[in-house]
């Protein structure tokens, strides 16, 4: 199946930064279990979710570019809904309502190319194998969340943080059989394989292998540039690897998950590790920060690489 994704055209577009950890260390918002979908609930809430996408918007408007956007459902999946007190149907509407927010702000934003991706998070831990399922499973687990998403209307769906092949191969096949482009991004390590153990250009060609291709493309994500750079220097298939949400630290996962303090990194260098990689990904697509990001380095990044190929045009522009 055939899908036209306007930020496949030609420039590169902007995503967000690191929402979760902006909101629980800059903006001192508690977020039980790292989730975040849970503020659409509250017009507090839903107000701080407008102003963090919106100065997102508005930065891709400054750099005439466009935005996908994903949806703050990172873990409204089943076992994470459990957790926080969410039946399944809450979590369904949930995960609808987060594209309904999307598709607000799009509308008051008619002049900027807007993508609505429905985010989805991992079974697990997005650092760690935990548990792991089989493509089979992982379909099943993950098919609910991704037809709530399709349903809505949302435009795409990207699962992120996904750290083994198999699951990855199921959210493929759970995307393909609800009609909807999917987007696989993987968590890499300091030495640029996946948390399995795999390297990322075999965990690129296990997916391929097993879905036809179906997905649209990959992303990298969860680690500093100089992690994962220069695997992009050996022969591998990197014409699928179209988008990067990056960490500015360059501590390990373990070392994040027991640090006291957040680690911004330097938002200068982070930016100029994402222009060595647009030199090196040709297709790159899509860029945004991952894990201690925020609006800041995004910022950065927009200046130095999102405008670097030809404007967007208006959107709705003939």
């Amino acid at each position: 199946m055939t899908y036209h994704l306007p930020h496949l055209d030609g420039p590169i577009f902007l995503s967000e930064a690191g929402l979760e950890t902006d909101l629980l260390f800059h903006h001192g918002i508690d977020l039980p279990h790292f989730a975040s979908f849970p503020l659409l609930e509250t017009a507090e809430g839903r107000s701080t979710l407008n102003d963090y996408f919106q100065s997102v918007v508005d930065i891709a408007r400054r750099d005439r570019t466009g935005v996908v956007l994903e949806t703050p459902t990172w873990r409204a999946n089943p076992d994470w809904g459990d957790l926080l007190g969410y039946s399944s149907g809450r979590l369904a509407r949930a995960n609808r309502d987060a594209v309904a927010f999307f598709a607000q702000l799009r509308a008051a934003n008619a002049d900027v190319e807007f993508v609505i991706s429905g985010n989805i998070g991992p079974r697990g831990d997005g650092y760690a194998v935990n548990d792991a399922m089989s493509a089979e499973e992982a379909a099943a687990y993950h098919a609910p969340q991704i037809r709530s998403f399709a349903e809505a209307g949302a435009d795409l769906v990207s699962a992120l943080t996904i750290n083994y092949a198999a699951e990855a191969i199921g959210i493929v096949d759970a995307a393909r059989a609800a009609g909807v482009p999917v987007v696989i991004s993987f968590t890499v390590e300091t030495d640029g394989a996946l948390p399995s153990g795999q390297s990322l250009a075999d965990a690129i060609e296990e997916v391929d292998a097993a879905t036809d291709g179906a997905a649209a493309y990959f992303m990298v994500n969860c680690a500093h540039p100089s992690h994962f750079a220069e695997i992009f220097d050996a022969r591998g298939p990197w014409d699928r690897v179209r988008g990067i949400r990056a960490n500015a630290s360059r501590m390990s996962h373990e070392e994040l998950d027991n640090a006291e303090e957040l680690d911004r990194g330097d938002e200068v260098e982070l930016a100029a590790g994402y222009a060595d990689l647009a030199a090196k990904l040709p297709n790159l697509a899509v860029v945004g920060g991952c894990c201690g990001t925020d609006l800041r380095h995004l910022d950065h990044i927009s200046a130095t690489v999102a405008g670097s190929r030809r404007p967007v045009a208006p959107a709705g522009a003939t």
